[in-house]
């Protein structure tokens, strides 16, 4: 049986994330809200919110946790030749609300459980958590990347919170291939023109480490984060804007 503090509504304190537990991994409450003023000291603290809709709010801080660090992205001679060539147009939070609900589109991938047994989860990003992230794009701490083909369509993007040097990556998505890549790419290139730190990718998973992101220890990563919520960022940075590579 799983024993976890409940959050309390009047408060917006969170048990230290070491405190979270091993199985499942980092899963350290349950409970409370999305409002801005909980969610931006969650991300201060190395926590986030992640749950299906018919879940209680789900607060984690995995460990180990997926980081990239501005100057490990690898990009492969594939995709370089393909940026080479693409004439697609990248611009910040230009269509923020677009993206997290094509987002919210993405199933998450099937479980192969121990006794066989395949367990579809559906959606995670739930029309409550769209709602939270649109008022903290609102607030000015979530961004957006959005990837545009020659027609004018929204073909890729990603979006995540901003807290000083660090970007905190909540999902993204493609309809067109590699356009999510370019995504991440421009991503990392904004941020290193910012003086900024790393990419939080909260788990990694074969896509992410095909890309540079390495898994660090959870107390190593709340080092760097309190390093890099230090640093401050212009409000110029996440002006809705177009940027080239």
């Amino acid at each position: 049986m799983i024993t976890l503090p409940e959050l309390a509504h009047y408060s917006t304190d969170f048990p230290e994330p070491l405190q979270a537990l091993v199985e499942p991994n980092g899963l350290l409450a349950f409970g409370g809200d999305l409002s801005v003023k909980r969610l931006t000291s969650a991300y201060a603290k190395g926590i986030f919110p992640w749950f299906s809709a018919d879940e209680p709010i789900l607060w984690w801080s995995p460990d180990p946790r997926g980081v990239l660090p501005l100057d490990e992205l690898y990009i492969s001679k594939t995709t370089k030749k393909w940026l080479k060539h693409s004439t697609h147009t990248i611009t910040i939070n230009h269509a923020f609300v677009d993206v997290i609900q094509a987002c919210a589109t993405i199933p998450r991938r099937p479980i192969l459980n121990e006794d066989g047994t395949i367990q579809h989860n559906g959606i995670w990003i739930t029309q409550e958590m769209i709602e939270a992230y649109i008022e903290l794009h609102r607030a000015r701490h979530a961004h957006s990347i959005e990837i545009w083909n020659e027609s004018g369509q929204l073909v890729g993007g990603l979006y995540g919170v901003s807290i000083g040097g660090v970007f905190c990556g909540e999902s993204m998505f493609h309809t067109e291939p590699n356009t999510s890549k370019l995504a991440f790419i421009s991503l990392v290139k904004h941020m290193k023109q910012h003086n900024g730190l790393f990419i939080d990718c909260q788990l990694q998973n074969p896509y992410l480490a095909s890309m540079g992101v390495i898994e660090v220890s959870r107390e190593l990563y709340l080092e760097k984060l309190q390093l890099a919520i230090a640093l401050p960022s212009a409000q110029s940075m996440w002006s809705p804007q177009e940027v080239k590579l």
